[in-house]
């Protein structure tokens, strides 16, 4: 197939291989083409030797943004197979195939019809197919190939994040770099110059230039201040094809800012300052601000303030408030109109952060002149020390001095103060003070042993002007007097060892004394009036300490175990007190190789009375409860297995029997028979049983009972015991432990007690008005009774 390019190009032929494609099943081979012969697949012979053909191009394009009327021509298809009789057609199909490109079916000539445009679409992929008009049979293979859209220069650069913001230090070197900015063009870089970008500067020389192939902006002139101007707006441009004539171009905005440094020193707007202080003033608090101002920004700003000569600084002090950057001036010491009446500061700021970059600009620091003048104000009285420290004996008698204290008026004119204390309302008034002449003295006996140290505050205010008040702080210790007997603590008895010897230590005590020791050591001895004791004696140690040792052996806790020590201590004061105190000793067998006497565990089994006998016979006790509780349990459970247990018809015990009628109330008595439903086998002894029990009734009283039902407490006990031996013979019960209940409600009862538990029938005649009177209840009762008592007649 021969190919015609519009612009009349030599018939150079170019083979492209033919890519194959299958649908569905596997088809057989199809022939490749290569150049202009058929290469049949192995195995298959033709017959009739046909001859060879095949498709044969060159690379199609075609110009994107073609505006002419007519179709712009694209290409020719041609195979070898047409002999110009019109006998082949072509097809085209693929992307585009009948919308944007068309064929000639007769030529092969293919055509666009509309505009491309390389930035949306820059190839698009066809297919190619030759057939006979006649018998539409394939005269070549179905073939791909591509038509690529030729670049044309139609789209100018563009800055897609601009505009920009950028930053470079003032004072910065020329050709500091400041930011680097870069342009997109749509064209194809492959192909001409069409995406070649140049940058140029449009606004912002001489300051800043733009490298135009990499577009980094540097600056351009040295010592660009901040101070001086701050921003600059840079026009940056774009252009393509080189920059050439008839390129397309863009711009963006740069907005470049110049950061602060440390290039401008501080400075004091004036060289001299004045300011007033009242001597009044408070030690540490501010009296006073100044200010240096500093050009530079943030922490290139920064400085601190101090004071340059001596006499200044040991009267004031400067600190620096960060936030304002002012210099705070505190007072350090107390000021005095009489004494100075004016100071000189010479004030320095400094700043603190500093570039050596920069240094040949000069010192970054200045220079001020403060001037304070002291007010002269009427000033409260002045103590003459800061706190006073007294002193006075206890049980000193009221009235006693203890000190004085002493407060001057400071100012020239010298008024006269009057002193008075500062009570605490809570607190008893232990001391008074004269309010002329500041002497104090003690309103009542004070304790040492109760509070060893008073604190008061005394205050002094000008007779002429009562509102100025001093205070100053004053400490009364109060000194000791031997007015208490030393004595031994003893919290516990001390431990002797039955194995202790003769002379042996058995403890070291030690005295207490609530008077200060200062009043001397102790001395202890047993007392004179006393004789001798044959067991333990005592040693002075002569270091405010005795020992207690034992003057014999053999100590035995079963022939007695705790012994009484009565010790005298005497103190070393003015005058000397004694007391005596009483030692407790016990005695018991120790733990061998404890540092301290311990008494062993088997000593208090001893101290209660019980020895290893006694404990064997009171486990052998145990022993034989345990062994004859288990023999009472199993003859119980054997004897159960043999006897019924089913309960007896005339059982004493309470049966709760269920059974499914409903009575008639509190007045239906007949409405159920219970006897039918208990053991028919055992009703003859119970009836005989019954029998005994009206006969004890008859033993224990003849007396009528009373209307109320009431027994004698008496009776009633004989009752319960009877009871409970009946409970104990009765043979017919099961072999379970049983609850048994007596009522019995006292003689509070107007009604006596109720309860139906087989108590025996009363042998008194009651008078019928009386139990009218009791109520619904014991009317009932009355009833059952009678007729119970009717059939039980014979």
């Amino acid at each position: 197939m021969k190919v015609h390019s519009p612009a009349g190009l030599s018939p150079l032929l170019l083979c492209l291989c033919v890519l194959q494609r299958s649908y569905g099943t596997p088809s057989p081979p199809s022939p490749t083409f290569t150049h202009n012969q058929t290469k049949l697949p192995d195995g298959d012979k033709d017959s009739h030797h046909r001859p060879k053909r095949g498709w044969i191009w060159n690379q199609f394009f075609v110009l994107e943004e073609h505006i002419g009327p007519d179709a712009q021509y694209v290409g020719k298809l041609h195979s070898n197979s047409d002999k110009g009789d019109g006998s082949v057609q072509y097809l085209l199909s693929g992307e585009g195939a009948g919308t944007i490109f068309t064929i000639n079916e007769l030529t092969g000539d293919i055509h666009a019809k509309k505009s491309l445009d390389r930035e949306k679409k820059s190839h698009y992929v066809l297919h190619a197919q030759a057939v006979d008009r006649f018998t539409n049979r394939a005269v070549e293979p179905e073939s791909e190939f591509i038509i690529k859209v030729q670049d044309v220069n139609d789209n100018a650069p563009k800055f897609p994040d601009g505009p920009f913001s950028a930053s470079v230090p003032e004072m910065a070197d020329i050709g500091t770099s400041v930011f680097q900015i870069t342009a997109t063009d749509a064209d194809d870089p492959t192909y001409g110059n069409s995406a070649k970008i140049v940058y140029s500067i449009l606004q912002g020389q001489p300051f800043f230039a733009v490298d135009p192939k990499t577009g980094v902006i540097r600056t351009a002139l040295p010592n660009m201040d901040r101070e001086t101007r701050e921003l600059y707006s840079v026009i940056i441009q774009a252009k393509d094809m080189a920059g050439s004539v008839g390129g397309l171009s863009g711009s963006t905005t740069v907005n470049i800012s110049l950061t602060d440094v440390n290039d401008n020193p501080p400075r004091f707007p004036q060289k001299n300052y004045q300011l007033y202080v009242p001597e009044s003033a408070q030690v540490g608090k501010a009296v006073g601000k100044i200010k240096a101002n500093d050009e530079d920004l943030g922490v290139n700003a920064e400085m601190t303030y101090r004071i340059a000569n001596e006499e200044g600084a040991a009267m004031f002090s400067i600190s620096t408030d960060s936030d304002k950057r002012e210099g705070v001036i505190s007072l350090r010491k107390p000021l005095d109109y009489e004494k100075k009446k004016a100071y000189s500061l010479n004030i320095e700021g400094v700043n603190t952060h500093l570039d050596p970059r920069f240094s040949y600009l000069g010192p970054f620091k200045d220079t001020t002149t403060l001037k304070l003048i002291i007010g002269d104000v009427d000033e409260a009285p002045v103590f003459t020390m800061d706190y006073y420290i007294m002193d006075v004996y206890e049980n000193a008698p009221a009235g006693t001095v203890v000190g004085m204290v002493t407060a001057q008026d400071p100012d020239s004119t010298r008024s006269k103060v009057r002193y008075s204390i500062d009570q605490n309302p809570e607190g008893d008034a232990l001391f008074t003070i004269d309010v002329d002449s500041g002497l104090i003295t003690t309103t009542k006996s004070l304790d040492r042993e109760e509070v060893a140290w008073h604190n008061i505050t005394v205050m002094a205010s000008e007779i002429d002007n009562p509102n100025l008040v001093s205070y100053v702080p004053v400490t009364v210790q109060v000194l000791d007097v031997n007015d208490n007997a030393p004595y031994i603590v003893t919290d516990s008895a001390f431990v002797v060892c039955e194995g202790s010897k003769a002379g042996q230590v058995i403890q070291t005590i030690r005295a207490t004394d609530k008077d200060n020791f200062a009043n001397g050591r102790f001395t202890f001895a047993l007392p004179e009036d006393l004789p001798a004791n044959p067991n333990f004696t005592l040693k002075d140690n002569e270091d405010s300490s005795a020992s207690v040792l034992a003057r014999r052996q053999g100590f035995s806790q079963v022939e007695q175990e705790l012994y009484q020590l009565p010790v005298v201590v005497w103190d070393g004061g003015e005058p000397v007190l004694s007391s005596t105190s009483t030692l407790t000793l016990r005695v018991c067998p120790c733990q061998r190789g404890a540092r301290t006497p311990v008494c062993r565990a088997q000593a208090f089994l001893s101290s209660a009375g019980l020895s290893t006998g006694a404990l064997i016979a009171i486990l052998l006790c145990v022993l034989i409860l345990l062994a004859i509780v288990v023999l009472f349990v199993t003859l119980r459970s054997k004897k159960s297995k043999k006897e019924p247990l089913i309960i007896s018809a005339e059982d004493i015990r309470e049966n709760v029997v269920t059974y499914d009628d409903e009575g008639g109330g509190e007045e239906d008595t007949e409405a159920f028979d219970i006897a039918a439903l208990r053991n028919p086998a055992a009703a003859e002894e119970m009836r005989l049983r019954k029998n005994l029990q009206s006969e004890v009734w008859r033993a224990i009283g003849t007396e009528a009972l009373s209307p109320a039902l009431t027994l004698p407490d008496e009776d009633i006990h004989e009752v319960i015991k009877l009871k409970v031996v009946e409970a104990d013979r009765d043979t017919s019960g099961p072999p379970y432990d049983s609850l048994q209940t007596y009522a019995y409600e006292g003689r509070g009862s107007p009604s006596g007690s109720i309860s139906s538990l087989d108590l025996p029938e009363p042998q008194t005649d009651l008078d019928p008005s009386e139990v009218d009177n009791w109520g619904p209840e014991v009317q009932i009762l009355s009833r059952v009774f009678q007729e119970k008592g009717q059939q039980d007649i014979p």
